[in-house]
């Protein structure tokens, strides 16, 4: 046997070992990645919205996350959409955040520093961030102070007249 056919052979046994050593860890890196059904289920949730008063705020968890669920009037409902976008740092119409105007659906967490702003309070009586003073109107858009960003919109849909579904997969 040839010197060069034993080298060659030992580079082969190498490359073999190392492809399978990496198609090792790729997927037990996979099956640790891969969220099963319970996982799933946590970032999933229903509200049933047949209890939420017109006017009210209520506050949800979903994904670790607290998320704020307004029962919108007729009169924050006009006087968020009558807003000029040009008064809005972070320009967004209000139709284009919500299908139904009647429900404003958004992640409770301010875009500035990650703070709770409290519902009802601030310039607005919309939403209010006491830790550097953001305010937010009804759409969760802000309108002053030093979030950069609207508040997040979670993904939701609306299954029925009562049912307010939260997350990305109907399971």
């Amino acid at each position: 046997v040839s010197t060069q056919s034993t080298w060659d052979s030992v580079k082969a046994t190498g490359w073999a070992g190392g492809l399978e050593a990496a198609r090792v860890v790729v997927m037990g890196l996979l099956t640790w990645l891969r969220a099963d059904k319970d996982m799933l289920a946590l970032s999933n949730i229903e509200v049933d919205t047949s209890e939420i008063a017109l006017g009210q705020t209520v506050t949800v968890m979903w994904a670790g996350k607290p998320v704020f669920i307004r029962h919108r009037t007729d009169a924050e409902i006009a006087e968020t959409r009558a807003t000029p976008l040009s008064a809005l740092p972070d320009p967004v119409r209000d139709e284009d955040r919500y299908e139904n105007p009647r429900w404003a659906v958004m992640v409770a967490v301010c875009t500035h520093l990650g703070c709770i702003p409290l519902p009802g309070e601030g310039l607005f009586k919309a939403y209010f961030c006491p830790c550097h003073g953001s305010h937010f109107d009804h759409a969760g858009r802000i309108r002053k102070g030093p979030a950069p960003t609207n508040l997040e919109l979670p993904p939701f849909k609306h299954k029925d007249a009562n049912t307010l579904f939260i997350g990305k997969a109907d399971i």
